[in-house]
């Protein structure tokens, strides 16, 4: 007898899923290893960002009071008494017109409060003239101006970006408290797949999934292992899906999800006793996206077909992963478009549609079946339809999820 499944709102899907995600501890690594790891502690600023007043052009100190009349009909003229370089310091106590001759970086010789920029003088032999005043800390970066001692610079839980790494070298992390990350293994299933490498015959298609959920992993920074291709034969399967989800955090599985005759990833789920959260969602593409929870560990059936498969792990996958690396955005980030084309298949259930945004247009990617494997290529973001709706046209307004951004939001939006 076919089992009836119940779909369930996306959003309730992924709440189901993200409510079982869990911590999975800490553990050091060296700065030059952190990018794209998740913080497990904030970044406190040990020191101020600048740590001293400096010039932030090459040109000259000078004391700005002494600048005052300088026009072009009167010229006031500064002796250059020294002249330093980033990482220097003049010995020099400014007086009067005296001027140090001083380069990006460096710090504001004793008693000076201006720098003149080179472009704003005119240089003689050891001297130089101006032809404007200057006020007090004109053209000077001050000393804590970017980051005060003790602030807490950024969050924990927060995505190490390259601008993230600078801070932590600024402030001597040369080892970094990050989130463990999951141990990931990816299993396709499904008689009819082929190995890349391998020449196609009748009634056979090459395995697009498996390499397809590695890159989405790899672009979260998160590596995983393989189990290769499994046929449609449920006690093989079984023990290949026993064996991966006791080695693993978290097992993705593509295909055998559905209700056909070698559909057996239900049974197997049954076999390991699962928590199946759910086994049917009200979307497309990527209804029958199943989850279950094997003592503790992920098991995500998603689709086998290309784009119901990729739209799932989106969805599903990441914001879990996220969460058990300590994440604080995990979720797609979420904005509106314009619609530049029409669409006008109907949407019983909240659709999915591989989509090329230019930040403010966007339009299907291509073909957008769930067999598709070309949109998804050249698409950089999903549109949301809601379910219930008849088909848009061009100029509707329509929600959009980006993909690739190097991180997300906090709150799910739809």
């Amino acid at each position: 007898m076919m089992e009836t499944r119940k779909p369930i709102p996306v959003s309730e899907a992924v709440m189901k899923v993200v409510d079982h995600a869990y911590a999975l501890g800490t553990e050091t690594v060296s700065l030059e290893n952190s990018y794209n790891r998740i913080l497990a502690e904030p970044v406190i600023a040990a020191h101020p960002v600048p740590p001293f007043d400096r010039s932030p052009y090459d040109g000259y100190a000078i004391i700005s009071k002494f600048s005052a009349g300088a026009c072009g009909e009167h010229r006031i003229s500064f002796d250059i008494v020294d002249h330093i370089g980033a990482g220097e310091v003049s010995r020099e106590i400014l007086t009067g017109t005296k001027a140090v001759r001083i380069m990006t970086g460096a710090p504001l010789p004793e008693n000076s409060d201006a720098i003149v920029m080179f472009e704003q003088a005119v240089e003689f032999d050891g001297s130089f003239t101006i032809r404007k005043p200057f006020e007090p800390l004109e053209n000077v970066s001050l000393q804590g101006e970017d980051v005060s001692q003790g602030e807490k610079v950024i969050e924990s839980g927060s995505l190490i970006q390259p601008g993230t790494v600078a801070l932590l070298a600024t402030f001597g992390y040369a080892q970094v408290e990050v989130s463990k990350q999951p141990t990931i293994g990816i299993l396709s299933t499904g008689s009819e797949l082929l190995d890349v490498a391998e020449k196609l015959v009748p009634g056979k298609i090459r395995n697009s999934n498996g390499p397809m959920i590695a890159a989405q992993l790899a672009r979260m920074g998160i590596a995983c292992k393989t189990y290769g291709l499994s046929a449609d034969k449920l006690d093989e399967s079984f023990e290949i899906v026993q064996q991966a989800a006791a080695e693993t955090d978290c097992l993705i599985t593509t295909g055998g999800v559905s209700v056909g005759d070698f559909d057996f990833l239900p049974a197997i789920y049954e076999r390991l006793g699962a928590q199946v959260l759910f086994n049917k969602v009200a979307m497309r593409p990527g209804s029958v996206t199943t989850v279950a929870v094997a003592d503790g560990k992920y098991l995500f059936g998603l689709s086998g077909n290309p784009s119901a498969c990729f739209t799932g792990f989106e969805l599903f996958v990441r914001p879990a992963l996220l969460k058990m690396m300590g994440a604080r955005k995990i979720y797609l980030p979420h904005t509106t478009a314009i619609l530049s084309e029409d669409f006008t298949k109907a949407n019983p259930f909240t659709r999915f549609i591989r989509a090329a945004y230019d930040g403010q247009n966007i339009k299907p990617a291509g073909f957008n079946k769930s067999n598709a494997v070309a949109s998804i290529a050249k698409g950089n973001a999903l549109i949301v339809l809601p379910g219930g709706t008849r088909g848009f046209t061009a100029g509707d307004t329509v929600d959009v999820l980006l993909l690739g951004v190097e991180e997300g939001q906090a709150e799910w939006k739809l």
